[in-house]
């Protein structure tokens, strides 16, 4: 059974600052001349690899609300140089946008299961009725 993680995307003030420090990252690497690979390291490994890497998530909590989510092509433990255990998930740098809902602060990650995790936004499903000023306004703010 597929398992998704739940995280605090700290210090992040939208999706699209989200989007940003992906892309940001991703041309330093270029400029460096190295294989790009979105990873975010946590201390502490999940105990249910198996069933998140069988198509599970990242599901980020921006400004307290769920609202965004990456899939999470690999989990790699590692020992740090201070001899800490930790891991990097290996995310997808593809950012989808979700229903929002409100999650309260907690810390590290927390896991997530399907039946709670909030839907995908898709760009086709916006109301028609709405203009498309304020539709385009919306996506931009990655809401929509």
């Amino acid at each position: 059974m597929t398992l998704h993680l739940l995280k605090l995307c700290v210090g992040c003030e939208s999706i699209a600052d989200l989007e940003s420090w992906i892309e940001e990252t991703r041309l330093l690497f270029q400029r460096l001349g190295r294989p790009y690979r979105q990873t975010h390291t946590t201390r502490m490994v999940p105990k249910k690899m198996d069933e998140i890497l069988d198509g599970g998530s990242l599901y980020w909590v921006i400004k307290g609300r769920i609202a965004a989510r990456q899939r999470i092509e690999a989990i790699e433990p590692f020992t740090a140089e201070d001899g800490i255990q930790r891991c990097h998930l290996v995310l997808e740098p593809v950012v989808v946008p979700v229903q929002t809902r409100p999650c309260r602060p907690f810390q590290g990650w927390r896991y997530l299961p399907p039946v709670d995790a909030p839907a995908d936004i898709r760009a086709d499903t916006a109301p028609e009725s709405m203009p498309q000023a304020m539709r385009d306004d919306l996506r931009a703010l990655g809401l929509l």
